[in-house]
């Protein structure tokens, strides 16, 4: 589940990056679509996340703090789009989504004894 869970971050992170240029590039239509797919992926996301979970004999507390701010990072995702789509200011989002992403990064292939290779 580890690779399944591992896939659909790093797939949502790529439709981040495609929806951001699709705006770029004035593709309003498919800038929808891709908005779609990733809602999908973040409930991919956090279902593999609560599997993950619930796999666990026991639930240490820096599990829960990588679910909070892998949570963040969704959020910033989807707030980032919403704000760009809209023409508002989003420096501060991208501020936050780096720090939660190294943060979760760290704790998920650092921190904490699952990892990739199980």
């Amino acid at each position: 589940m580890i690779h399944a869970h591992i896939t659909t971050w790093f797939l949502a992170l790529v439709l981040f990056i495609v929806a951001l240029v699709m705006h770029r590039s004035g593709k309003q239509k498919g800038l929808k679509v891709v908005q779609m797919i990733l809602r999908l992926f973040y409930l991919l996301i956090i279902g593999t996340g609560v599997w993950i979970l619930s796999t666990l004999n026991s639930i240490d507390m820096l599990y829960v703090l990588k679910s909070l701010v892998g949570l963040w990072v969704i959020a910033m995702f989807e707030m980032i789009i919403i704000r760009t789509v809209k023409g508002k200011k989003t420096s501060i989002l991208w501020i936050q989504f780096i720090v939660a992403l190294i943060l979760v990064l760290y704790l998920g292939f650092v921190q904490l004894p699952l990892t990739f290779m199980t």
